[in-house]
């Protein structure tokens, strides 16, 4: 039996309350789910900035009626020192994983991503020193590993930063560790390396490579590689990062304040994932015959990565389920039913602004 599978009996035996910052988004979403399904009471906390209500819906849907009565939710901003303060009362573990994501986004709005991702952390980390809660894990990032060459990534060697968006993530690190150090609060920061998988939003200009390119797929889009292709990721579903998160919180006492890197120990490229998402829907029947286009790179983005994942299994009992096809072919499915229900939507609403029926 996996370190994952003892501690989940563990949870269901001793329920705990849970906060997660950013519930109703993509991977706090299947945080929820997966909480909720081993019989934890929950506190969401969202200002729906990028996450959707959607998400929440069909986590409800996931769970049982008793399951889901477990999970308060709060409709706040992180932002908000008074939002994170009611939302943390009698919290046991909080998953924070609210932020402003994007690398390109960053570059456009520095000022946003920093209110988000240093104001709004600061806050969540204040309240919960306050409420003595008994771990704080936080989404770090991957982009902290900066120019560094090395591959893989270990944990204690970065380079310098690319982009805003990994100064603020460096930074979310720099005040766990000093909030350990100073007030003993207990922190750990999951460096994820492209996480993905269902309810992750393949919509708008800051969607991940793999559900925006499904999506094009999807509509017989033209797909568009940043580069020559031969960029590589250590791309990680998201079950990794929900296994993490859990494992992180319940970890030994001993481990004060922490970062682990959260991915497969892998490398694929630009190329060889856009040969995958083809074949993936090839055996949905699904026919994407499309050469893709090939454009400039984007200022702040790292040319490789690759994570050592050894630290978080020693330490952790970290023990990724998914590998990249693994997860691309769960996670299809939930892609093609989510376009197909946009589409439906979409058709449902033009009609009906027309005087039409559906």
């Amino acid at each position: 039996m996996s370190d994952f599978e003892k501690v989940k009996m563990e949870l269901q035996a001793q329920p705990r309350v849970w906060l997660i910052s950013g519930v109703a988004g993509f991977i706090g979403s299947n945080l929820l789910e997966q909480l909720l399904k081993l019989d934890q009471t929950v506190v969401g906390l969202d200002n729906f900035a990028t996450g959707y209500q959607r998400n929440l819906d069909e986590v409800q849907g996931l769970v049982s009626a008793e399951q889901w009565s477990r999970f308060s939710f709060h409709e706040g901003d992180i932002c908000e020192l008074g939002d994170c303060q009611r939302a943390m009362e009698g919290v046991d573990y909080v998953l924070h994983q609210a932020a402003l994501g994007s690398v390109p986004r960053s570059v456009k709005d520095p000022i946003a991503t920093n209110t988000a991702n240093i104001d709004g952390f600061l806050n969540m980390l204040v309240t919960a020193r306050d409420a003595d809660v008994k771990r704080f894990v936080y989404a770090a990032s991957s982009s902290t590993y900066g120019d560094h060459p090395g591959l893989p990534k270990v944990e204690d060697v970065i380079g310098k930063p690319l982009s805003p968006y990994a100064v603020t993530k460096y930074v979310n690190e720099l005040y766990a560790d000093v909030f350990s150090r100073t007030y003993g609060c207990k922190t750990v920061g999951l460096r994820y390396f492209n996480v993905f998988g269902p309810r992750q939003d393949p919509d708008g200009a800051y969607a991940a490579v793999i559900p925006k390119w499904t999506a094009s797929m999807l509509t017989d889009e033209p797909v568009y590689i940043n580069g020559d292709g031969d960029t590589s990721r250590d791309f990680c579903f998201v079950d990794n990062a929900v296994q993490a998160n859990v494992l992180a919180a319940v970890a030994d006492d001993d481990i004060h304040s922490e970062v682990f890197n959260v991915a497969v120990n892998g490398r694929t490229t630009l190329n060889q994932l856009f040969d995958a998402l083809r074949d993936a829907l090839n055996e949905q029947g699904i026919t994407y015959a499309q050469a893709p286009i090939y454009r400039d790179f984007r200022p702040g983005d790292v040319r490789h990565s690759q994570a050592d994942i050894g630290k978080a299994a020693r330490l952790l009992g970290y023990a990724p389920s998914h590998a990249l096809n693994d997860g691309i072919h769960q996670a299809m499915p939930w892609y093609i039913r989510f376009l197909k229900d946009g589409a439906t939507s979409k058709q449902a609403a033009a009609l009906e602004s027309e005087g039409g029926e559906p």
